[in-house]
């Protein structure tokens, strides 16, 4: 995900991703500690990267505001 397409969205859009982001990377880490391998090693890394990527453009949204 890259940041133009993150700061075109809307507060409550960022909000929604960071919760399914959060789900997605919950689903993936239970995945894997049960023992199967992961199709995308760095899949985890992706989405870690992507949360911390909306939380910062959402906490300079909120700063303008």
């Amino acid at each position: 995900m890259k940041a133009k397409d993150i700061q075109q969205m809307s507060k409550h859009e960022i909000e929604e991703k960071i919760i399914e982001l959060k789900q997605e990377l919950a689903k993936e880490r239970a995945t894997i500690a049960s023992g199967t391998k992961s199709e995308h090693p760095g899949k985890i890394k992706n989405l870690r990267k992507d949360i911390a990527r909306l939380f910062t453009i959402l906490k300079t949204k909120k700063e303008k505001n």
